[in-house]
């Protein structure tokens, strides 16, 4: 089963090119490499030089690339690094002109970019943790400094902190001009704040635009004193507003593009106009329209998938990546007047997509609600019931979970396999009462509409409940965690990744707390407490129940779910369990919640977890 990932996994892999300061950067990866090199390029088509390949920077890979910031005055480049999984990061900065490292290094930043201005940069950080507790104890007091370059860490100016809520994050950024400046409070809700300084003004200050942390504001561009800003403030599925410098409040915010029947899923602004991308029954559609919010044209996309477009507002260059569940990332230039797509970079594949299909499917939830699956499989698979399936879903965090590519699903579809991935509520794909009907009061939806996936997909003919697995990361290793004990006659196999599994304790570690807006917590009120308590799969396991296959997965570094909700979990779950059916915890060393993991450690830990399904449910790997 590796040796098929490895195979499969080995074709190269590019991003769209970006402009910084007259040079072109991408990323790229041979095929099995661990980290995706960047390399830049003086032009578009030109020959390709390595900028940063984060390969060199550890033997095993584990050390991963965050992000890469480009001064404006075309000197530095700061980019950041995590260690081993972790959400720490430090920065580093390269001197553009001599491309060496200078000697500016970061410790402690979390959860930050890096917005530079003059020769500085702002980023966020916590004060240095515990010895010991890096990796467990809550994250408090988020405080924003400035770094002059050539200056020890020890020298940067503390710019901006909160005493008054240190449970809150704070960050800046600085348009590409430097006259304008934002600062962004979130934490508190499913949204944020938003402040903005003129920095055209000597000793200006921060001007507080928005007052409620429910709800999104997103700076897209600037021009001159104009502000465009993606918002759902009354409208519930997103629109593009524009405010005045001189007057920022929201009350004085003008609508450029109103809310559609569709989710607003993403604005750019490219050539002095803006791309938006919208979300129509889990798959993207794209609209070119003026400064002005005049509709042009549609963006013709090759087929049902996801997309992501870039370039720059000055720029008259722009690239979209195009993917599907039978179609890798495959890019393509864009020309926004005559509204044509030109092939620019397409993977070479060592297997056949063509022989794959996927379906979209509608069934009805528990209470009646309609929700969509997306089913992908070998072309002639017969509604026979025995077909095994891998269910995947998420619904949480007002994150859509879109059609997407991964070579790791093709050894399963080689079996026979089905990959059926489920839209549930707590996603952002209908809106934000789609994301609110998966929240606090309302979280069973969402374990109802998995559930009712796996029902659909038995009723249809397509499966049995004996070649069913249910798989899902964090949040969905949650889902995966309360349906496998709220209905344990309907999988085969469980694999709850990464999960949030003791809900009554989770906002005691990491960032924990920062999910209270779509969980609520066990301190908030006794119905909170009680609801928590009734679906929180640590403790809904019954001693004396036959539960499915499990294999729980987690890794040592994981700071975002702490590794605890898994050991706790997997440690109830084997003392509860009766029946011949293995129950067994898998921990990766030098890996954290996912992020930044090393090629080598996703093939493995995928060839395991194939492996554990395929012997459970009785079949040979052919």
């Amino acid at each position: 089963m590796l040796k098929r990932l490895t195979e499969v996994a080995n074709y190269e892999k590019v991003s769209a090119p970006r402009k910084h300061n007259d040079k072109w950067y991408f990323f790229k990866n041979n095929g099995l490499q661990n980290q995706s090199v960047c390399y830049v390029t003086d032009r578009l088509g030109g020959e390709p030089r390595v900028f940063l390949d984060p390969n060199t920077l550890s033997q095993d890979g584990t050390v991963a690339l965050k992000g890469i910031y480009f001064s404006h005055n075309g000197r530095w480049a700061a980019y950041a690094i995590s260690r081993s999984g972790s959400d720490w990061q430090e920065f580093y900065v390269i001197d553009l002109k001599t491309g060496q490292l200078t000697n500016d290094h970061i410790e402690w930043a979390k959860f930050s970019g890096a917005a530079w201005q003059g020769d500085g940069f702002y980023y966020s950080a916590y004060d240095a943790p515990v010895k010991g507790k890096e990796f467990s104890n809550v994250n408090a007091g988020h405080k924003i400094y400035y770094h002059r370059m050539g200056t020890p860490q020890s020298e940067d100016v503390l710019f901006y902190q909160n005493p008054a809520y240190p449970k809150r994050f704070y960050g800046v950024t600085v348009n590409d001009d430097e006259t304008v400046m934002f600062l962004f409070e979130s934490g508190a809700g499913a949204g944020n704040n938003l402040f903005v300084r003129d920095l055209r003004k000597k000793d200006c200050q921060f001007i507080q635009m928005t007052s409620d942390m429910e709800l999104q504001y997103m700076p897209i561009e600037t021009e001159g004193d104009q502000i465009f800003l993606y918002t759902n403030y009354k409208a519930p599925k997103g629109r593009l507003m524009v405010a005045n410098i001189h007057n920022p409040g929201i009350n004085d915010w003008r609508e450029v593009i109103g809310e559609q029947s569709y989710m607003m899923e993403d604005v750019s602004c490219i050539n002095h106009q803006f791309v938006v991308t919208y979300n129509q029954d889990a798959s993207n559609h794209a609209y070119v329209y003026t400064m002005q919010g005049q509709l042009r044209h549609e963006v013709k996309l090759p087929s049902v998938g996801s997309v992501g477009f870039s370039g720059e507002k000055k720029e008259k260059e722009c690239f979209y990546t195009f993917t599907s569940f039978t179609q890798p990332g495959t890019i393509y230039q864009y020309d926004m007047d005559a509204g044509q797509s030109t092939l620019y970079n397409a993977p070479k594949v060592a297997f056949r997509m063509n022989d794959y299909t996927t379906e979209q499917v509608f069934f009805q939830s528990k209470d009646g609600t309609r929700i969509p699956m997306f089913l992908t499989y070998k072309k002639g698979l017969k509604r026979n019931g025995k077909n095994p399936v891998y269910l995947y879903g998420y619904g949480g965090f007002n994150i859509a979970l879109g059609p997407s590519f991964s070579s790791n699903r093709i050894p399963f579809l080689e079996q026979g396999g089905i990959y059926a991935q489920v839209t549930l509520r707590g996603g952002s794909e209908y809106g934000e009462a789609w994301h609110q009907a998966g929240t606090k009061m309302q979280k069973q939806n969402v374990f109802d509409d998995f559930i009712g996936a796996a029902e659909h997909l038995i009723s249809e003919g397509y499966t049995t409940k004996d070649l069913l697995a249910i798989v899902g990361g964090s949040n969905g290793g949650l889902l995966v965690g309360a349906c496998m004990t709220q209905r344990p006659d309907l999988y085969r196999v469980a694999i709850p990744q990464v999960g949030v599994m003791d809900m009554l304790r989770y906002h005691k570690f990491t960032i924990g707390w920062n999910w209270a807006s779509d969980y609520g917590t066990s301190e908030d009120s006794k119905e909170m407490f009680e609801y928590l308590r009734a679906y929180s799969p640590l403790h809904n396991l019954k001693p004396g129940t036959s539960y499915p296959a499990t294999l729980v997965t987690t890794a040592d570094h994981d700071d975002r779910v702490v590794p605890a909700h898994s050991f706790k979990f997997a440690a109830t779950l084997q003392e509860c369990h009766q029946g011949a059916n293995p129950v067994l915890i898998r921990i990766d060393t030098k890996a954290g919640h996912g992020g930044g993991k090393p090629l080598a450690k996703i093939l493995e830990e995928q060839a395991d977890i194939y492996g554990f399904i395929l012997y459970n449910m009785g079949l040979k790997f052919k």
